[in-house]
């Protein structure tokens, strides 16, 4: 009887990276009431609706990193990808191309990115932190010279304040269901992009090669195929939050995105998916984004530094990769 009770609870904490997506969910209820009882204005519905809708950008970064992760791989043009979507689609935009032209330009150009790193990682072999590290440089670089090596003008100079509103609507001001609708874009891509990994073929195949990549050869899986898929979706949401910025800004910024590699790594690291491959799942990368956006939140409600921020993230992801680490090393020593 107490056997059959337990099954669920052992099966639940069997699935790989669960265990690492528990720990950031207790982690950020107890984060979240910490900084409640200092200032019980964190716990109001306008800063609950900020911070969901401040945690969407974190996720989605945080999704396109995770799916690189898993593999054993990195990807440091996902932040200047980022940036590339936001001026590409802005400087569209305002010089009077309609927004649906803008946005698959910009994510067309995000996806050329995509394939180029997937191919360079899987087909080429190179070191995925040189492959996107040049990457990083070009989608950069096109963002500085899209519009001239000068920030764009307001997107409503050129399609009208109407087209405009219902852009910065869709993507980061407009609401539904009292929710922003910036968090319902990161929540369904969310519910997509963990069925794609947790239930279909090709998850099987993106948890293999980061778990051991010869095998997964053996096996019959196609490394290059796969590995540039996790670099589509990373490609793709980059784009996205580049199409958030520009909404939020109202106009494309050349330092959109900058850091957000980092970012991306952190929300996933946190949430339990290892940077080493093979381990992790994208519950744990929504644990890890809602930590990360809590403690920004609850720091600058307390008043501190910009400094201190970035000193408790910067423990805090170290932190996560140490544990990993260590548990990876006590597995490794109980199988021999």
């Amino acid at each position: 009887m107490n056997q059959t009770k337990q099954n669920p609870i052992k099966k639940l904490l069997s699935v790989r990276g669960m265990g690492g997506a528990l720990t950031a969910f207790a982690g950020l209820i107890i984060i979240y009431i910490v900084f409640g009882i200092i200032n019980p204005t964190v716990y109001s519905g306008q800063n609950i609706m900020n911070l969901l809708r401040s945690m969407s950008k974190y996720l989605l970064i945080g999704i396109g990193q995770s799916y690189v992760l898993i593999t054993g791989n990195i990807d440091l043009s996902i932040g200047s990808m980022v940036g590339m979507s936001a001026m590409i689609s802005a400087t569209m935009m305002a010089s009077g191309i309609t927004p649906i032209v803008a946005i698959l330009v910009a994510l067309l150009c995000c996806l050329a990115i995509g394939v180029v790193n997937g191919v360079m990682v899987g087909k080429f072999e190179l070191p995925p932190f040189i492959a996107t590290l040049g990457t990083m440089f070009v989608a950069r670089g096109v963002a500085y010279m899209v519009n001239g090596n000068r920030n764009t003008e307001a997107i409503s100079s050129g399609i009208g304040k109407e087209a405009a509103d219902s852009f910065q609507n869709i993507f980061y001001y407009g609401k539904t269901l009292g929710v922003y609708n910036t968090f319902w874009i990161a929540l369904i891509l969310f519910v997509v992009f963990f069925f794609l990994l947790s239930k279909t073929r090709t998850g099987r195949h993106i948890y293999a090669i980061g778990s051991n990549v010869d095998a997964a050869k053996l096996s019959g899986v196609s490394v290059v195929a796969t590995t540039t898929k996790t670099y589509l979706v990373s490609a793709f949401c980059a784009c996205v939050v580049g199409l958030i910025l520009c909404g939020q800004a109202n106009m494309g910024n050349m330092e959109a995105g900058n850091m957000y590699e980092m970012y991306g790594v952190a929300a996933g690291v946190i949430g339990g998916v290892s940077p080493l491959g093979g381990t992790g799942i994208l519950l744990g990368t929504l644990a890890g984004s809602a930590v990360w956006q809590t403690l920004e939140n609850g720091l600058n409600m307390i008043g501190a530094q910009v400094g201190i921020q970035r000193l408790v993230i910067g423990i805090i992801v170290v932190c996560a990769v140490m544990l990993d680490v260590v548990f990876r090393r006590g597995v490794v020593k109980k199988k021999k």
